[in-house]
């Protein structure tokens, strides 16, 4: 994990990678627990037996699952610390380029794309952050995810 004291330490690193997360197991119980969630009970997802002979040759995860750890993989890949507050802001841009076969591991890796200040919330100050993130299979060619994650940190 990278640690930044302020959100203003980020200011410097635009344009590059700041940081790689952990690896994550996205296993059947994991899909299946999302797949509850959302509703969204499609057979290429839950039912391994049927998911052998589709396209993939297995159950894979939802690319939205796969989204859906964007916060899970920043918080093992950075730390900003005085800070007090941030949100999700939403998303620019995402792609799903391969599949996430169950029984893998993904990790994200973080280039900053910008950071522009924002006006005072709470007395504090802050930023909106746009990170380009890219979630990579182990031992996989293409990478499962890359999306351009938008926050906002108050510090």
């Amino acid at each position: 994990m990278r640690t930044f004291e302020s959100i203003t330490e980020l200011q410097a690193l635009v344009g590059q990678e700041v940081g790689v997360s952990d690896w994550v197991l996205i296993d059947q119980r994991r899909v299946d627990l999302f797949a509850d969630a959302t509703d969204d009970h499609q057979w290429i997802h839950i039912d391994p037996e049927r998911a052998k002979q589709g396209p993939f040759g297995g159950p894979i995860a939802h690319g939205f699952l796969t989204l859906s750890l964007l916060p899970h993989l920043t918080a093992s890949a950075i730390e900003i610390r005085n800070t007090v507050l941030g949100v999700n802001y939403g998303l620019n841009k995402v792609r799903f380029p391969s599949p996430v076969p169950v029984g893998s591991r993904v990790r994200g890796r973080f280039r900053l794309l910008s950071l522009e200040p924002l006006p005072p919330q709470m007395g504090h100050p802050g930023a909106q952050i746009v990170w380009e993130v890219t979630v990579e299979r182990e031992g996989g060619e293409k990478p499962v995810c890359v999306a351009e994650s938008v926050s906002r940190r108050y510090g």
